[in-house]
């Protein structure tokens, strides 16, 4: 038996060779210290600490096997990359993870070679390994490529169409199919580790090789009989006759935590035989710090909290989330129609939809990382006389365009689209921001498109969306706190299409669409102190535009700026449109546009990066004043003047 090693183990790894390097029998010291570390690192940053935990590990078992980066590691969403990030020399910079200018929550190509592929979206990683397999293969380059899938991930039809074709081709490719929740088949001790690796060695695929060739030698009608045959021995012990159906060779359940049992058997799917392979391993969520391993979600999404007692910080604030007003409006709609139901892709939580389902579970559907599915099953509900609410966050809505347009709108079936996380998410940077669903939902005919300016007109079109069956309808509003306003009793149904003036003045009018209107309403108290008195109004409707409310505002005044909270094509792209539609820019009037920038925007606070975008109260002053022809250094002097 080794003595330990008095430095910390961790403090001489600055590489995966270093890991490869270390004796094996100092692996689980190593993996316990790296625990350790995740812990105190997330307390600090915030972060996602569960999944982290349960690959602890998973990931140093993958790095002392493999040679990384030559061999290809892909990390299915990246949510459970903080160990391998820890491991792969970024150690000294762990603590900036989601930090501003710091390393990204996901793995990221840009930041490290050992980042094959970047990761933010789930569900990805098969077809990833398997482009990276082939492209090795056509290369004559030698390398293993592995792709780890949590069983969260394997809910999502991509990840079967990866393995669907993976299997046809025959391609060289190693899945991890980490099995934290569903526990497809948990490991039954010792036994299953002993047929996991038994069947994953040379000895047993030697033997199957030569199975097959006899079987080649026999009649052909019993080639199929006698492969059968084997896959259901081997099944019968070991499971997995899905994924074999699918033409991967399946080995498992193993007990993802126990380093004799992951080492050989990761040793033999490297060392033996061709084809895809898919590795069962089974994990626990938040394994090794128990408030995480108690806590409902293991911890999935955590602020800054204490190590010792788990108890986690949360910014002081007088208002609700605006999701949570979305899930309160929501609920006092169900109580008045039984007709309403809502459906969320595995983000109960983060939608609000926990506390929906607690009133009402019969009425309340989570499809799983689905949301191609969730969107077509709400047009299946919607077709049948139910009002769904497909609760996505903006940048989840993404990946179900097709069905949005095919599916919802062509059939004018009123679908009810709850966009949370409209805009900058702060922390998880370009992979999660929610830019762009003004652009390609506002693209679609016959869609009404809705932003909330604060919790009170969110509410309004809760409401506003249940009483509408004309077709589909969408509502979106951003991460965090509202701005703390009155809120009514109920929402009033809104005149569809319609804004409201806020503030009459002259010479400047912005029109804001969604929350940036209360740094509107802040410039525009910045503006008046110069002497500029602008009128104010909020659109509330994207499509159909207020083209009424748009042309006065054209009309009457020198300047109109439109701002919102997305990107190019946007809303201000349809203001741009109807005004020269309309021959509204063919005299005095100076029209600015304000968005987010053509660019994905790093990871940093919401704050920064609505300040980086000028779509702060500062950027839309400085706006103003350049539209009235200050020159920049009027501009400044103007600013300092009112600062």
């Amino acid at each position: 038996m080794a003595e330990k090693p008095l430095t910390p183990l961790l403090d001489t790894i600055h590489s995966p060779a270093d890991l490869r390097a270390a004796p094996r029998e100092n692996l689980r010291q190593l993996a316990d210290e790296l625990r350790n570390e995740v812990i105190d690192v997330v307390s600090v940053t915030g972060g996602h600490l569960g999944s982290a935990l349960g690959v602890i590990e998973l990931t140093v078992a993958l790095h002392a096997v493999f040679d990384t980066p030559h061999d290809r590691i892909i990390w299915d969403v990246g949510h459970q990359a903080y160990p391998h990030k820890v491991l792969t020399g970024r150690r000294d910079r762990i603590r900036t993870l989601r930090q501003k200018d710091g390393l990204s929550g996901f793995t990221r190509r840009a930041e490290s070679e050992y980042d094959p592929f970047g990761a933010g979206h789930s569900s990805t990683s098969i077809s990833a390994g398997l482009g990276m397999a082939v492209a090795s293969e056509m290369q004559g380059v030698p390398r293993h490529v592995v792709a780890v899938i949590g069983d969260g991930s394997m809910s999502a039809g991509m990840a079967y169409e990866a393995m669907n074709n993976a299997g046809a081709m025959d391609a060289r490719l190693i899945v991890i199919l980490n099995d934290n929740d569903m526990s497809i088949a948990p490991p039954t001790g010792a036994m299953s580790a002993y047929l996991a690796r038994l069947v994953s060695g040379p000895v047993y695929r030697g033997m199957r090789q030569t199975a097959k060739s006899i079987t080649k030698k026999l009649p052909q009608f019993l080639h199929e009989p006698a492969r059968r045959t084997e896959e259901f021995a081997r099944s019968f012990f070991t499971g997995g006759t899905l994924f074999e159906e699918l033409g991967f060779y399946y080995v498992g359940p193993i007990d993802g935590h126990n380093l004799d049992h992951l080492l050989p058997v990761l040793e033999n799917v490297r060392d033996t035989g061709d084809g895809p392979v898919l590795v069962h391993v089974v994990t626990k969520k938040g394994k090794g710090y128990g408030p995480a391993e108690n806590a409902a979600d293991k911890y999935h999404g955590v602020s800054k909290f204490n190590v010792i007692t788990g108890a986690q910080a949360k910014a002081p604030s007088n208002a609700p989330s605006y999701t949570s007003v979305f899930a309160e409006s929501l609920i006092q709609e169900a109580e008045a129609d039984p007709s309403i139901v809502a459906i969320t892709a595995a983000m109960p939580s983060g939608t609000g939809l926990d506390r929906f389902a607690e009133l009402f579970p019969s009425r309340t559907f989570d499809v799983g990382i689905a949301e191609q599915h969730a969107v077509t099953f709400a047009a299946g509900l919607a077709s049948e006389g139910m009002r769904p609410f497909c609760a996505l966050y903006s940048t989840f809505l993404q990946r179900a365009y097709d069905q949005v347009v095919h599916d919802v709108a062509i059939q004018h079936l009123p679908v009810r689209f709850a966009i949370d996380r409209a805009g900058y998410v702060g922390a998880d940077g370009p992979t999660h921001a929610g830019n762009y669903d003004n652009a390609y939902l506002g693209a679609i005919p016959g869609i009404v498109h809705m932003a909330a300016a604060d919790e009170a007109e969110l509410k309004h079109m809760v409401a506003t969306a249940a009483a509408y069956d004309n077709g589909p309808i969408a509502f979106r509003y951003p991460r965090g706190d509202g701005m703390g306003v009155d809120m009514p009793a109920r929402g009033e149904i809104l005149p569809i299409g319609k804004g409201r003036l806020l503030r009459q003045g002259a010479t400047i009018a912005i029109l804001s669409y969604g929350t940036r209107l209360g740094e509107v309403l802040a410039a525009a108290e910045k503006l008046a102190a110069l002497g500029l008195n602008p009128t104010i109004a909020d659109a509330r409707f994207l499509k159909p535009l207020d083209e009424e409310l748009t042309a006065r505002l054209a009309e009457s005044h020198d300047v109109l700026i439109s701002t919102e909270e997305g990107s190019i094509g946007g809303f201000g792209s349809h203001v741009a449109t109807f005004l020269a539609g309309n021959g509204l820019l063919d005299g005095k009037l100076r029209f600015r546009p304000l968005m987010i920038p053509d660019r994905f925007v790093e990871h940093a606070t919401q704050a920064d990066m609505y300040a980086d975008a000028g779509l702060d109260r500062a950027g839309i002053v400085s706006a103003a004043l350049r539209a009235l022809g200050y020159d920049e250094a009027a501009m400044r002097a103007a600013i300092a003047q009112i600062s």
